[in-house]
């Protein structure tokens, strides 16, 4: 045998192991799209499914609600004896309800009264006790404090204006 033949089958070899690859390469792409196809269509049933059951849940509600006002109707008809309200059973204004009520009974407390009259003086605070000692604390001390060394410049609009270098000079270093 010559170099040439065994160069010939070699190439030969080689072309059909690279085409015996493709072959199983393109078969697994083909396999795995129909995998994933089989897939999405499970996904899809299983959606399905979920949504029947909640269809179903909406209807066995819907039924043993509807059969509960069939049983209620026929407990009203036969058993309680109610009926459905008339329009003559409605009120039509405040004079229809105040005619209803009854004058106060003699011996009855006196109603409870929760808002002033006009000309009514409302009382003050109370004054601040201390609880310690029992005594009213004096008002100074309620006042609002100031940091030392500040000083507040009040313009027209109300604001307050504190100058820095009052802060730049107090702080500690």
């Amino acid at each position: 045998m010559t170099q040439s033949s065994l160069t010939h089958g070699g190439r030969l070899r080689r072309i059909g192991w690279i085409a015996a690859l493709a072959t199983c390469t393109a078969l697994y792409l083909l396999l795995h799209i129909k995998v994933q196809s089989v897939s999405s269509e499970v996904v899809r049933a299983e959606r399905q499914i979920v949504a029947l059951e909640q269809q179903k849940l909406l209807l066995e509600t819907e039924f043993e609600t509807r059969s509960n006002q069939l049983q209620l109707a026929a407990w009203n008809r036969v058993d309680f004896g109610y009926i459905a309200p008339s329009a003559a059973q409605f009120l039509e204004n405040e004079r229809q309800l105040a005619s209803f009520g009854s004058p106060r009974a003699p011996g009855a407390p006196e109603p409870i009264r929760v808002a002033g009259g006009a000309g009514s003086e409302a009382p003050g605070f109370p004054k601040l006790v201390s609880p310690l000692t029992g005594k009213p604390v004096d008002e100074a001390l309620l006042a609002p404090e100031r940091p030392l060394g500040t000083t507040a410049l009040a313009d027209g609009s109300g604001a307050m204006r504190i100058p820095l270098g009052a802060l730049i000079g107090s702080a500690p270093q």
